[in-house]
């Protein structure tokens, strides 16, 4: 689809700069920050997105990133009609050295590739539009927040999102389509901050998803029916859902997050253990590198293995139940204190006993993610090396020659960089600048 776009904008006369396959047009009125302490969670948005287009009979048009603003869609997309949609959710990190992170992103698009074959949308480049995301997250790099000593966790976060955006009232699949990305710098995902137990209530009357169905898919369909349910458990006096399942009462997801349990099992070993996937339950990228992390502890046993209410109520009950938390991309990692099931009141003594397990999962994902751990790239993605940018930069100038009229915003100094020969190429840019625009 796309290959990566230099780092540096020109402005100049031209509003809009092609290159290598990508078209970026900056925004002329950049949108106010709100300081990392009153960030919340997805309640506000970067200058620009990304917006690729599809069509059956041409296949995919070039990727452009714009300036952020509303979408001009037909009443009758598929979208609105059937649920042809699906959509990601992942984030960008700025760590202590300054360099911007993203934290196993292939994961998030091969799900979104997955969810894309569930929702009947067209089969995309995988590789191609991470590149691009890349690219978003380069211009509004600055939007990326910095960790303070009271906001430990903030991160820009990006969805990228994919509708049937077709006008046909007929049920098939979509023969127009849009795949876009939009991002927000956000702060705790709950009001009352970051690892702060929650209260979950459980009632196997409500269903999230069934074998068979797109609950493993990431679309709106298996979120918007769930909002009426967790009104009904805050009324209750409840934090979140507990989503259980089949006639053993099965445990699948907590709210939108995975579920873990920590906990000594029948065999009298400790053992980390998180419902199987099943089609029921959504595959989490923090799930995933949970899973990995632990079974490299040595300490726990770590499995995937069916989880009913019995086991829980039967572990509480023997002092065996030493830790319930959830696990997903915007919490990270969130304990669990009580379950409301049926009748009965458990008291899961997750912070009682220190939270041993998921406070190293917190703290282990997120020094990988921030940059403190280093893991020789193996998960995080970082910026790239910003010699090329240089190079394009150069290049750009040369062809562009007299039509530098007015001015330029040269970014490179904002560009944190580590190599020898990019520092090498600063002062040369800086010459070539002056000379070709003062003379």
């Amino acid at each position: 689809m796309a290959a990566a776009v230099s780092a540096v904008f020109l402005r100049s006369g031209r509003r809009l700069e092609k290159h290598e396959g990508i078209e970026v047009s900056l925004t002329q009125d950049p949108r106010p920050k709100s300081p990392v302490e009153d960030l919340t969670f997805g309640a506000e948005y970067s200058d620009h997105m990304l917006l690729v287009n599809w069509t059956k009979i041409d296949g995919w048009d070039t990727p452009k990133i714009v300036p952020y603003g509303n979408l001009s869609l037909s009443p009758a997309l598929s979208a609105l009609h059937y649920s042809t949609e699906c959509f990601e959710g992942m984030k960008a990190f700025k760590g202590v050295d300054g360099r911007v992170r993203l934290f196993r992103p292939m994961e998030n698009m091969k799900r979104l590739g997955r969810s894309a074959v569930a929702a009947s949308l067209p089969e995309f480049d995988k590789e191609g539009f991470l590149e691009c995301i890349k690219d978003l997250v380069r211009v509004d790099r600055d939007w990326v927040p910095q960790p303070t000593e009271t906001i430990k966790h903030p991160s820009l976060y990006i969805r990228p999102t994919f509708i049937g955006t077709e006008p046909f009232l007929g049920v098939r699949e979509p023969h127009n389509s849009l795949l876009y990305c939009i991002t927000s710098p956000v702060g705790p995902y709950f009001k009352t901050g970051t690892f702060q137990p929650v209260s979950l209530y459980a009632d196997p009357a409500f269903i999230r998803a069934w074998p068979g169905g797109v609950g493993e898919s990431k679309m709106g369909g298996n979120y918007g029916p769930t909002i009426r349910i967790q009104r009904i458990a805050e009324a209750k006096g409840y934090t979140q859902v507990l989503w259980l399942f089949g006639e053993n009462h099965e445990l699948t997801e907590v709210g939108t997050m995975n579920i873990f349990v920590h906990w000594i099992n029948e065999d009298g070993d400790p053992e980390i253990a998180t419902p199987p996937l099943s089609g029921t339950i959504l595959p989490g990228v923090t799930r995933l590198s949970l899973l990995e992390l632990a079974a490299t502890w040595g300490s726990h046993k770590v499995v995937e293995r069916t989880i009913t209410m019995d086991d829980v109520r039967k572990a509480v009950k023997e002092n065996r139940l030493k830790e319930m938390f959830g696990a997903g991309t915007a919490c990270v990692v969130c304990p669990v204190a009580k379950i409301a099931f049926l009748d009965e009141h458990l008291t899961i003594p997750t912070m009682e006993s220190g939270a041993e397990v998921a406070q190293r999962c917190l703290k282990e994902l997120t020094d990988i993610q921030y940059g403190t751990w280093n893991t020789n790239g193996q998960w995080s993605l970082t910026e790239e090396n910003r010699t090329l940018f240089c190079t394009h930069f150069l290049q750009g100038l040369e062809l562009l020659g007299q039509q530098l009229n007015y001015y330029c915003v040269f970014i490179i100094d904002k560009c944190h960089v580590f190599t020898k020969e990019t520092v090498f190429c600063i002062p040369h840019l800086k010459r070539f600048l002056y000379k070709r625009l003062w003379g």
